[in-house]
């Protein structure tokens, strides 16, 4: 059995576990900003391709107490690393340490690749390696003076989905779309709305999700190029996932008053292959209307960094609160927002509250309706 680890921003833990047993994974385990788990070398690619939420796919090799460099070059070169990096193998280090005695990353860094160099000379009988070919990936984390060694199967973080070359200002990470998606228990059948869509990210999840469309079909990972792992696999994976795809009628739709960014989220739409499941039009978002009796509204609209575009947001918030009173009742509502004071401006105490960070912004989740 393979042990694997995947990071997530934090507030999202729960959403990715769930994710990871529903995938049929074992000994699944929820801690803060991360999920372990086991599973087979063909998971890699299942975890890979289907997670929405989840940072990247780990592979641990190695977990181990750290409290010394000896202890952590030790440990490192315990790991058979001979059974994982061919001879030609480009194998960076990147990582970090919280609340450890080994706190220098870069001290640490170079202590885990000489480590890993003395252990592949033994076997291979080579002074010095070329790192010409494949990249693997390592990855450390040092928590509480333990220590995991990881090969990093993803690559490009899970958030690059393959869809979105262009974005426009403050773009939202698909994974965190997704979430919010998620969360507002959205599944294909009621209305869904973003009426501040920008370059669609948020529309585009949806239209993913209802059809149970698996968001890494249109990439790679490192992993692909990996002898160790079964090449079948990955077209396994892809195969299982594309069996379980739905195909239905869905009221998606995204609305923006910049034509520039509803252009980019059109085109963002043919990429991700949903563009015949999703509509997008130039709209205000403050004469936002709908009749229908059920529906989910699910957004990301401007914050306000800077003081005068903080009133701005305000004000946007007021007059986007007042249309929003006249949706009926039954609507599910999410906003994310990292402005303080958007409750007040938006004329409503949200009847939830979900902190999750955008990147390294922390932002709430502001839940209305029966979420």
């Amino acid at each position: 059995m393979a042990a694997y680890l995947i990071p997530c921003l934090l507030g999202l833990e729960k959403l990715v576990g769930d994710e990871v047993k529903k995938l049929g994974l074992q000994e699944v385990r929820v801690e803060n900003g991360r999920i372990l788990c086991r599973g087979t070398p063909a998971d890699c690619a299942r975890l890979n391709l289907n997670l929405r939420c989840g940072a990247r796919v780990m592979l641990v090799l190695g977990e181990f107490p750290a409290r010394s460099f000896e202890e952590l070059f030790q440990g490192t070169r315990a790991i058979a690393w001979e059974d994982y990096l061919p001879r030609d193998a480009a194998f960076p280090v990147k990582g970090y340490a919280i609340s450890s005695q080994l706190h220098s990353v870069p001290a640490c860094q170079s202590i885990i690749k000489k480590a890993i160099v003395e252990r592949l000379k033994a076997h291979y009988h080579m002074e010095q390696f070329p790192e010409t070919g494949v990249k693997y990936q390592i990855r450390f984390s040092l928590f509480k003076d333990s220590a995991a060694v990881c090969l990093d199967t993803s690559g490009e973080g899970l958030y690059k989905r393959g869809y979105r070359a262009v974005g426009v200002e403050a773009p939202l990470r698909e994974t965190l779309a997704a979430a919010m998606v998620l969360l507002s228990r959205y599944r294909g059948r009621d209305p869904f709305c973003d009426p501040f869509c920008g370059s669609g990210t948020i529309p585009i999840e949806a239209a993913l999700i209802a059809k149970n469309r698996a968001p890494g079909l249109d990439r790679s990972f490192d992993a692909q190029k990996w002898g160790f792992l079964p090449a079948e696999a990955w077209l396994n994976a892809a195969e299982e996932a594309m069996d379980k795809e739905f195909h239905g009628t869905y009221d998606i739709w995204g609305g923006d008053v910049n034509p520039q960014a509803v252009a980019i989220a059109k085109d963002n739409a043919r990429k991700a292959g949903v563009d015949d499941t999703v509509r997008f039009e130039v709209a205000d978002a403050c004469s936002f209307h709908r009749d229908s009796e059920y529906g989910q509204l699910v957004t990301n609209p401007p914050y306000g960094e800077r003081l005068l575009e903080k009133q701005e947001a305000e004000e946007l918030y007021r007059r986007f609160g007042r249309v929003w009173r006249d949706l009926p009742p039954k609507w599910r509502t999410l906003v994310l927002s990292s402005h303080t004071e958007f409750e007040r401006a938006f004329g409503k105490t949200a009847d939830r509250k979900r902190k999750l960070y955008n990147g390294m912004m922390k932002c709430d989740v502001f839940m209305y309706g029966n979420v």
